[in-house]
Order: C-alpha cells, then structure tokens, then sequence
C-alpha cells in the first residue's frame, strides 16, 4: 500500500480505537485503498500511528464484522467486495476522471436567485472560539463542568427499553412526545404560573425556532411588529426577513415604554422578566397598562421568557402568560440556560388553535424536533434529575454572580449597573468616554472576552458605551482576575 493513500493524525488524548475506525471508514467510502491490494498490515500501521498493535487489530477485526474488509489467512485484511469498486478522489460514479478542464466553470449567479437576504443579518459579535479564552464573560452558555452527564446516561437508558424505543423509533408525523409534553405541563410551567392543555404546547427546536415559526405563519409585509431597543436582535432579524413593519419603542425603569404608536402595533415582542439585554423587570404596574392596552386594541404579546429558571429574584413576578385569560400572549421559552444549548429543545404555549397551525406548519418544515431526544429529556425530568440539577446550577449561579459583583465593585466600579439583581448577566454602562466596542477588542487580546452593547440597540442612534457581561462560561476563580484585567485596559483606553 502507498503510504499517502491513508493519511491520518491520531490525538492520543483521545480514544485511539474511535478515531482509527473513523478514519479508515472514511478512507474506505472515498475510495483511497486500491481494490486488490491488501491494507497495512497492523503492525506497519501501529508503527506509523505510534500506537499499540492491539488496537489496530481490534478496529480490524470490528470492520471484519461490519462487513467493511475481509480477513484472508497468511495475505492480510482487503477492502469488501462492496468496497472494493468505489470511485477514487478525481473519480465520479461510472470511474470517468473528473479535471477542471471538463467543466465549464460557470455555475448558478446565486445572489439574483436569492429571495431573502439572512446574511446580511448581524447577530451578538464575539469570537467563534469564545471557549478558549481564559476570561469569557460571554452569555448563553452553561456551566460545563456542572452538566449532569450520569444522570443523562441514566435518561438515555430508560429511553432506549423496547416500550419507549417503541414511541420514538417511528416516525409521528407532526406529534410530539406526550411524556414531555406532561412534564412541561405539570413540572415546569407551573413554576411560571401557567397551566396549560397539553394541546397548547408545542415543542420546538429552541426558543429561536419558536420565534421563526411564529413570524412564518403570523406576518407579512401588511405585519406591524413592536420591539424594544435595546432588545433581542435575532428577533428583529426573523421579523423583517418574513417582511414584518418594525416598530421600536424604549425602555425605562419599569420596562418597555407604553406610548407613541405602541397601540397601532399587530404583535408586541417582549422580554418582560428579565429585558434582553438590560435585565429590568417589567413593573406591575406596567404590565397591568400593558395588558389593558392589547385587550383594547385587538393585540398580541410574543412574550420571550428566555431565563424562565435562571431568576435570582426575591419575588419574581410570574410570566405574563399567566395572567392572560383572553388567550393574546403566544409564550416562547426553553431549558437552554440552565441546562444544554446544543440540546436544541424549547416550547410554546398558546391557544390550540393557533398551535394546530403551527404544527402544521412545523411538520412541513421538519415534521418534530427528534423524538429520541424528546424522551430522554421526558426522562430526565420525570427522575427528577433535573429539579436536583437545577438546584446545584441556581446555587453555582448566584455564587458566580456575587463574585462578579464583588470584582466590578472593586474594579469597576466607575461602571452603572442597570436592570435586576437576579438577573442572568450584567448590563453595565461605562462612563461617556469609553467606547466598548474598542474596549471589547483591546480586552480580546488579553484573554478577556466582553459584548459591546452598541450591538444590542436596533434604531441605529446607539451609545457606544455599554457592554453585557455574563458570568457562568467563565471559571468562577477567574472572574475576580478577568475583572481587574478588563479594568487595566479600560484605564489605558
């Protein structure tokens, strides 16, 4: 065998057997080993990979029983009949070579086809690889180290019994896993002062996907949407991409403003609990002139309860879903926070007549979210693994918040705070001179990753010097030391 046919570096801190077998998988599909000829022998591959001669023969003999290669006494292991007629790199299906001067070059002008444009959307800048920073004071993302992976195993399991595999092996059409769908109702709604029929809930792939589904079936270029600035820019994104009228209102103490045209409004999009990204608590008060104003005026709230577990909050007021007996708020929420983002899991709550269509809606788009993750999660809360997980988080939570607070009061404290003490980040405006956004490049360099909030504001006439600060990505030990660094640079800026 020509050694370049199989090129392959193994990371030893990894499992080897794993990443061997992947590898030769993927030399054997695309065609990289010559049909007759046999593979390395395993120890020229243990050589070479500087690995033991035992796991090159375990990964053999693990293709031996997949059907991938065939092991032929005295000679070695050959690639599999199946396999062994697989076009090469430069090869189409029928073995004709494929160079560049047989193609014309010229392929579709895609920009005239495109009939929406959702790259020219911005969303919250920092660095794709925010996770390697020492200091990342980012938002959304969880405490690793805390996620409750024996507890997930033990889900997983009591998913894969022949009675649950059974419910999500098939496909469902445009069904969602009733076992879940009972917990949100009875175990985690609740909590936010919202009972609900099980066939007003809908699960969603994240809250984000509930907010699209909406705006798909919901709007148009005849749509007026309401939204605060500073505010949720994703959502103003998904609103105009489905040709909605944007209208921006701001914000006091007591949450969004009620005035101006706010009533002319069709939907009103809010984060009422804790307000993305300020982090003020919508008043009762306000909420009660809020109210008032939709039932008067034939409105609809999009009611976003992002960090529905996450509130530090004394006495955290409920959603406003759970007031609302005239069926007007469509509630958006997830366990993202707390507990996995890639977990890709979020629900909505609203009238069954409108979650008929939306699951209608949904089922042509991708009919449910998985199944089989919809009843490990069913399991995991039905255990009671997430209550206990919650509890640990909340207590990890409020302990990284107390440090944060302790550090910018010592280092920062030419900062303002603005918004709730139990809310899940920091909402901080710097003194007038300081621009964040060159704050949040000059800290970059020194490990420190912070938002700017000039990104956060929607209208355009944005101040350049407010900056959001999350506080569980970042190792608790470091937050004091992220603080005082980020203190360093302000002062040379």
């Amino acid at each position: 065998m020509n050694e370049h046919l199989f090129p392959v570096q193994l990371d030893h801190g990894r499992g080897l057997q794993d990443q061997l077998r992947k590898s030769l998988v993927s030399a054997i599909l695309s065609g990289r080993f010559p049909a007759h000829a046999p593979l390395p022998s395993c120890r020229k591959l243990a050589d070479r990979l500087a690995i033991s001669r035992n796991t090159v023969n375990v990964v053999y003999e693990s293709l031996v029983d997949s059907g991938y290669i065939v092991s032929r006494p005295k000679k070695g292991f050959f690639l599999n009949a199946p396999y062994a007629d697989a076009p090469g790199f430069g090869e189409d299906t029928y073995g004709i070579a494929q160079t560049p001067e047989d193609l014309d070059g010229r392929g579709p002008d895609w920009e005239t086809r495109f009939k929406l444009n959702p790259g020219s959307k911005s969303s919250v800048a920092k660095p794709q690889d925010w996770a390697r920073y020492p200091y990342p004071f980012v938002y959304g993302q969880p405490m690793r180290n805390l996620f409750p992976l024996r507890q997930w195993r033990e889900a997983s399991r009591q998913s894969m019994k022949p009675d649950s595999a059974s419910l999500w092996l098939n496909d469902r059409f445009d069904r969602d896993d009733e076992m879940l769908v009972e917990q949100l109702r009875t175990r985690v709604l609740p909590k936010r002062g919202i009972w609900a029929r099980p066939n007003e809930i809908l699960i969603t792939i994240g809250s984000q996907n509930a907010l699209y589904l909406i705006a798909n079936l919901l709007m148009s270029r005849d749509t007026t949407v309401a939204l605060e600035t500073p505010g949720y820019r994703d959502a103003l994104s998904i609103f105009e991409l489905h040709g909605a009228q944007v209208q921006l209102h701001g914000l006091d103490g007591e949450g969004v403003t009620i005035g101006g045209d706010l009533h002319r409004s069709d939907y009103i999009y809010l984060t009422p609990s804790h307000q993305v990204p300020t982090g003020i608590t919508m008043s009762g008060p306000r909420r009660n002139q809020l109210m008032e104003m939709i039932a008067r005026n034939d409105q609809v709230i999009i009611e976003d309860d992002y960090d529905a577990e996450l509130s530090l909050d004394r006495d955290a007021p409920p959603a406003l879903k759970a007031g609302d007996t005239s069926g007007r708020i469509i509630y958006v929420s997830s366990l993202s926070k707390p507990f996995s983002p890639g977990l890709r899991l979020g629900y909505l709550v609203a009238d069954a007549d409108l979650v008929d269509e939306l699951r209608a809606l949904r089922r042509l788009m991708y009919r449910h979210p998985p199944l089989n993750n919809q009843r490990m999660l069913a399991e995991f809360l039905a255990q009671g693994h997430y209550d206990v997980h919650l509890r640990s988080f909340l207590a990890q939570h409020a302990h990284r918040r107390d440090l944060l607070e302790t550090a910018l009061s010592k280092d920062l404290n030419a900062c303002k705070r603005i918004g709730s003490d139990g809310a899940s980040a920091f909402w901080l405006e710097a003194p007038s001179g300081v621009d964040t956004r060159q704050l949040a490049w000059a800290a970059a360099q020194k490990g420190v990753v912070v938002e700017h909030g000039e990104q956060f504001f929607l209208d355009g006439a944005a101040p350049t010097n407010f900056m959001r600060l999350g506080f569980n990505a970042i190792d608790a030990d470091r937050i004091g030391t992220g603080i005082g660094i980020l203190s360093s640079v302000m002062d040379r800026l």
